[in-house]
């Protein structure tokens, strides 16, 4: 599935979910945001070392 399919099924389903509630609608939101990034470190394309830091680097 590339980035525009995945883009219409997300516009959907956060249409769906605001016609049921401002709240149902910002759940729907912080879950796919929550799911696209999980979805980037599983496919490689963001590294969560990069953003929090090494810890040991001076």
């Amino acid at each position: 599935m590339n980035a525009t399919q995945t883009g219409i099924i997300s516009g959907l389903i956060l249409g769906l979910a605001a016609t049921q509630g401002f709240i149902a609608f910002l759940v729907t939101l912080a879950v796919g945001i929550i799911g696209l990034v999980i979805g980037r470190v599983l496919d490689g394309a963001l590294d969560l070392g990069d953003m929090f830091g090494k810890g040991r680097d001076k």
